[in-house]
């Protein structure tokens, strides 16, 4: 007797990285200290509302952390949904590194910035996580996500470390290799999952932006 497969309809997963904040503006490693949107982040989270209200979105999810909350908030007043936060969803713990501007963690921890820098999966700054923490993290958030919401679209406010990392789970590219794609504040970014399996639909949308920063 053949065994019976069943397949989940395709999930459509709108990810968005929160406004600018001022440390953005600094080059200030910010990881999971909850620092608030600049005035510029908060015009940027009005203009993604705007683009995004009238999705059809099944529901909208955030980090906890204030510059993504604050930036979804947006969409879901238009959208007239609840924001539903989850801890899941927040930006790497960069340990002893968080608090500092990059020239200032590579001079004050010269090895462990080296590691970092150099995309070290299993290295993890002080008291912080590794990409590989990080990456089962956000595999257990997102995989419930998608089981929870099998066959709609779902907005999903997060931060730019873990961006990286969904769009390397989308295109395979291993998480050592450096960076060759975009990671703007509040850029659009839709990726399509069905039956375990990612595919990157658009990446970096920002027609709706006036200025974005990249997260680099």
């Amino acid at each position: 007797m053949s065994a019976a497969f069943v397949f989940a309809a395709p999930t459509r997963l709108c990810f968005v990285r929160h406004g600018e904040t001022e440390w953005n503006a600094g080059r200030r490693i910010q990881g999971q200290i909850d620092i608030p949107l600049s005035a510029l982040g908060h015009a940027q989270a009005r203009a993604t509302g705007n683009a995004l209200k009238d999705e059809g979105f099944a529901a909208i999810y955030s980090s906890d952390l204030a510059r993504a909350r604050q930036t979804a908030e947006a969409t879901a007043h238009l959208a007239r949904l609840p924001l539903q936060l989850s801890p899941g969803l927040r930006e790497r713990h960069y340990g002893a590194f968080q608090g500092l501007t990059h020239e200032e963690a590579a001079q004050r921890h010269p090895a462990d910035y080296a590691r970092h820098h150099a995309r070290d999966p299993r290295f993890a700054p002080a008291g912080g996580e590794s990409l590989l923490d990080l990456a089962a993290r956000l595999h257990g958030t997102i995989d419930a996500i998608v089981r929870r919401h099998a066959g709609a679209a779902v907005a999903l406010f997060t931060h730019g470390g873990v961006l990286d990392i969904l769009h390397r789970q989308a295109t395979g590219q291993p998480l050592t290799a450096p960076r060759d794609f975009a990671i703007p504040n509040c850029g659009i970014n839709w990726i399509l999952a069905a039956n375990g399996c990612w595919t990157l639909l658009s990446w970096a949308e920002r027609d709706h932006l006036t200025s974005a920063r990249d997260e680099l």
